[in-house]
């Protein structure tokens, strides 16, 4: 069974970058749709950014503005969001999740995730 362990998050001044870490294990083969959500407090979850490890072709949430950038590195079996421009209002728990595909059309912010990390907490000061 796949578990997800999610690190990097910290308490930073507005304006920084964060590189968070999600490390896949008991990775039984084949390609995964590989997600970042966040959940601030009170409020629902929210996807972030997918890639699809087939083809590495990434796609992020259009609502967001593009200070995230989301990307592999297979060999570690590591997914990474890179947090540029921290603002306050990006406060919040976020989650690494992983769901089997065979097709990278299938990976997408609004898919299903079945399976989920711990959350890495990230807070940001004005």
């Amino acid at each position: 069974q796949v578990q997800l362990v999610e690190s990097g998050g910290d308490s930073v001044q507005a304006g920084g970058s964060l590189k968070l870490s999600c490390v896949v294990s008991g990775d039984s083969g084949g390609n995964y749709c590989m997600g970042w959500f966040r959940q601030a407090s009170g409020t629902a979850r929210e996807g972030i950014a997918v890639i699809y490890t087939g083809t590495r072709k990434a796609s992020y949430n259009a609502a967001l503005v593009r200070r995230f950038t989301i990307s592999l590195d297979t060999a570690k079996f590591t997914t990474y969001l890179q947090i540029d421009s921290l603002k306050p209002e990006d406060t919040a728990m976020y989650y690494c999740a992983a769901q089997p595909a065979s097709y990278g059309g299938d990976c997408h912010t609004g898919g299903y995730f079945g399976t989920w990390g711990q959350g890495t907490q990230v807070t940001v000061s004005s």
